[in-house]
């Protein structure tokens, strides 16, 4: 079965971030497909370089690096929440004329036409929301 999976929340403001991370790493062990993680909203902050958790507490943006490095996921945030919330890419940084990039280079900034086609080629649609 083929996934498209939706993550709506911030990394350390509430669980959908963790849930939906645990939930991608069920799917691939049962041996099914994550078609694309698309970040929505508060979720696009899962790709920020600039995150530094406490030493005891789980780096989650380096839990979907290694997600997407050992099983080529693809990552993918909203460019209109990305934007809206200052995670710009090297890009966008540019064209905005803003002096810092700080989206993970794993990620990818794009639009609602990445989501709508993740939920057209998956057999499932699940969203992790705040």
């Amino acid at each position: 079965m083929k996934f498209a999976i939706v993550v709506q929340g911030a990394p350390y403001s509430h669980e959908a971030s963790l849930s939906a991370l645990h939930f991608v790493k069920a799917v691939l062990d049962a041996g099914h497909e994550i078609y694309r993680v698309f970040f929505y909203h508060d979720g696009i902050y899962n790709a920020s370089d600039l995150i530094v958790p406490p030493q005891d507490e789980t780096d989650i943006r380096a839990e979907w690096l290694s997600l997407s490095e050992t099983h080529k996921v693809e990552l993918i945030t909203c460019i209109a929440s990305s934007l809206r919330r200052g995670l710009l890419n090297k890009a966008e940084a540019e064209r905005y004329e803003r002096n810092a990039a700080n989206l993970n280079t794993a990620f990818e900034i794009s639009g609602l036409g990445q989501l709508i086609d993740a939920g057209l080629a998956a057999d499932r649609t699940v969203t992790f929301a705040a």
